[in-house]
C-alpha cells in the first residue's frame, strides 16, 4: 500500500468495464470522481461515479425512527442495528490497470476478484496514474457503467491538485478532450465548463 492510500472497503461484484465496493463502514466512501485501486497481485484503478446509501436487504426498506429524537445521531444512537441492516455501496468505472509494474490507462483485460481489497488512491498515486492522459477516451465512453460528465470533471480536478503545476494538467486535458470530442462541441463546451468551476 502506498503512503496516502486507505483501505476502505472490498469488490462485491465486478466486470472489466466496472466494480461495485461496499464500504466498511456506513457513509464512509470516497466522493465521486475519486480514483480507487483494488487488487494486490491483479491491480485495478477505477473512478468514483456513483454512490448508494442503502438496505442490505433490498425486501426491507428503512422506515423513519427519528420521530421522538433530538438530532439524527440520537436515531443511530437509540438503533445501533442500523449500522448493521444499512450499508454504503459505490460503482466504480474501470480507467485501468497495473501490469508487468507498468500502469495501462485502459480497459482491463479481467476484472478485479470478488473480495479483493479497496484503496482510495491520493497523493502519489493519483499524481501516477494521472500523469498521463491516455485514461481520457475509456473514460468518456463509460456511460454505461454510470460515468457522468461531472464526474470526469471532477476527477480531473482532483487529479490536477496532485501535481506540483496544477493548471498545467488541466490545460493538457482540455487539449485532449478537444480533439477526443471535436465533433460533439456542446459535450466539450459543456466540460471544459466544468473543469473551470
Amino acid at each position: 500500500m502506498s503512503q496516502g492510500e486507505k483501505k476502505f472497503g472490498e469488490v462485491v461484484e465486478a466486470s472489466t468495464t466496472g466494480f461495485t465496493v461496499q464500504s466498511y463502514r456506513l457513509y464512509d466512501a470516497p466522493p465521486v470522481g475519486c480514483l480507487v485501486r483494488c487488487g494486490e497481485a491483479d491491480t485495478v484503478y477505477g473512478v468514483v461515479c456513483q454512490i448508494e446509501n442503502r438496505s442490505m436487504d433490498p425486501a426491507r426498506h428503512p422506515i423513519p425512527r427519528g420521530a421522538d429524537e433530538a438530532s439524527e445521531e440520537a436515531v443511530y444512537l437509540s438503533n445501533p442495528q442500523l449500522e448493521r441492516l444499512l450499508c454504503t455501496e459505490l460503482r466504480c468505472a474501470v480507467v485501468g490497470y497495473r501490469e508487468d509494474g507498468d500502469i495501462r490507462r485502459q480497459p482491463a483485460p479481467l476484472p478485479p476478484r470478488i473480495h479483493s481489497f479497496v484503496y482510495l488512491c491520493d497523493g502519489p498515486g493519483l499524481r501516477e496514474f494521472s500523469g498521463a492522459l491516455d485514461f481520457l477516451p475509456t473514460l468518456l465512453e463509460a456511460r454505461g457503467v454510470g460515468v457522468r460528465d461531472d464526474v470526469i470533471a471532477s476527477f480531473l480536478r482532483r487529479a490536477s491538485l496532485s501535481h506540483e503545476e496544477p493548471r498545467h494538467l488541466m490545460v493538457e486535458a482540455g487539449r485532449e478532450l478537444a480533439t477526443l470530442l471535436g465533433g460533439d462541441l456542446p459535450r466539450l463546451n459543456g466540460l471544459l465548463k466544468r473543469l473551470t468551476v
